[in-house]
């Protein structure tokens, strides 16, 4: 199991702290993440978009959806539905003006919801997908039982998250970037200064590859793959129920 980071200091659930620190970052959440993954992040939701479009669903949830990137990217996925969740009332905010402006009101509905206690009957979704969110559960395992519950017999999870290089150089390279890049770049450009350091520490602490691997098999899904990317530094795993 990954070792709890949290992104302030204090007593407070570490659900509350994530929802604290998005909140403060989501204006400029979208632009940063293109400069920090050097617009490789778009690369990977086309990836996991492929893959929920190549099972046809008809109804999708994006858990941790954040700014909606993702929920938006799967329009075209031939999905009647598309439910975006988040924590985050200031992300959601801004995931809901950019639907607005894009017209897709009808297609994407954006709501308030906590991942460990999904507001939904079980069964209810083709297609679940995380981007970038499962290591900011407070329970990852409860979490995850959650999305198995709610999603439909067949259906398909994909998620998206950050993984550790194992191979030199990229190992060291990914450390040093993590360690002291990622945060430095994150403080200029947030009035968080604590945001970007908890996101390159839960990003080493999260368990990936087979040890997530396990865990999502401990949960209960079958035909579990992991494909990494752009040199292990994300990976994406694709599971069935």
């Amino acid at each position: 199991m990954s070792k709890k980071v949290t992104s302030y200091k204090g007593s407070r659930l570490k659900k509350k702290q994530v929802e604290e620190m998005f909140d403060n970052i989501s204006g400029n959440y979208d632009g940063l993440n293109r400069v920090i993954s050097l617009g490789t992040d778009e690369k990977w939701r086309r990836k996991v978009v492929a893959l929920v479009t190549a099972r046809r669903p008809k109804t999708i949830l994006d858990i941790a959806t954040g700014t909606g990137d993702l929920a938006i990217k799967m329009v075209n996925s031939g999905a009647e539905k598309i439910v975006g969740l988040d924590l985050s009332e200031g992300m959601l905010a801004v995931g809901r003006k950019k639907i607005s402006k894009k017209n897709l009101g009808q297609k994407i509905e954006m709501i308030r919801g906590d991942s460990e206690a999904l507001p939904f009957e079980d069964n209810s979704f083709d297609a679940i997908t995380v981007a970038f969110g499962v290591r900011n559960f407070e329970n990852l395992e409860k979490g995850l039982k959650e999305i198995f519950r709610v999603l439909s017999p067949d259906g398909i999870f994909v998620v998206l998250e950050t993984s550790v290089p194992t191979k030199f150089p990229f190992k060291q390279g990914y450390r040093l970037y993590s360690s002291l890049i990622l945060p430095l770049v994150g403080k200029f450009f947030s009035k968080d200064q604590n945001a970007y350091s908890y996101l390159s520490k839960s990003a080493a602490s999260f368990p990936y590859g087979q040890a997530f691997n396990n865990i999502l098999k401990k949960s209960g899904f079958t035909n579990i793959e992991d494909k990494p990317q752009t040199f292990g530094v994300a990976t994406i795993y694709v599971a069935t129920k």
